[in-house]
């Protein structure tokens, strides 16, 4: 793979999944959200391939084919199944959209693009280090970790807030692959399966919350507490 082609293909792929991010915080709808969480998957997995194509590393690109598995497959599929067990039964249910979060459509966005400004800021000390087009595209991934830690802190649906944390920790991943070049397959293979188990448990909770309270809005729960 040429170097002309490897940048291109990069941006590409960071640009593809920093604007995930970002439809993410902008759409309202649960069903369209999981759906954009997979095709950032993609990208994700894209990244790692990529990295492992041009340092002609097979582990690592072994690193990128299994998170496109896990992250825009089995992690999917797993929230569709929640969001299926929330919605059975119930023709008209709230629980299918975010109806009222804490920061409205406008802010969010604009909150969006500072976070993304103050990434980029953060991160120009580091790409100065040594300025190669993985490190150059650093700021995508620590922009997609202050955005999905909004989306976690500004969502009341509790399906909404495991989207907000799996973006969380697909900026964490991005931001690894980028700043090293990969990190060792077993450290990925470990992460990963934490990750998977926290989904597999939180959708089990999820469910059950919305069995004996009708409603999976963290308010709604808060003042059934207090």
């Amino acid at each position: 793979m040429s170097e002309d082609l490897f940048i291109q293909l990069l941006d590409l792929a960071c640009g593809a999944f920093l604007l995930a991010a970002v439809i993410v915080l902008w759409r309202r709808e649960l069903a369209t959200i999981v759906r954009i969480f997979a095709l950032q998957g993609v990208a994700l997995a894209a990244i790692a391939v990529l990295l492992g194509a041009h340092e002609e590393r097979w582990d690592l690109i072994g690193v990128g084919i299994g998170i496109g598995l896990l992250r825009a497959g089995v992690l999917p599929h797993l929230m569709r199944r929640a969001l299926a067990a929330l919605t059975t039964g119930r023709a008209h249910s709230d629980e299918v959209r975010e109806t009222q979060p804490l920061v409205n459509v406008a802010a969010s966005l604009l909150t969006a693009s500072l976070l993304t400004l103050l990434a980029y800021a953060v991160a120009r000390p580091l790409t100065a280090l040594n300025p190669i087009p993985a490190t150059r595209a650093l700021p995508v991934g620590l922009a997609v970790v202050l955005i999905g830690f909004f989306i976690l802190v500004t969502r009341r649906r509790a399906l909404a807030q495991v989207v907000g944390f799996l973006l969380l920790d697909n900026g964490i991943t991005a931001t690894a692959f980028l700043a090293t070049s990969g990190v060792p397959l077993i450290v990925e293979l470990g992460v990963s399966f934490d990750v998977l188990l926290a989904v597999l448990v939180l959708q089990i909770l999820t469910t059950r919350v919305r069995e004996a309270f009708g409603t999976t809005d963290i308010d709604d729960l808060r003042e059934l507490h207090d």
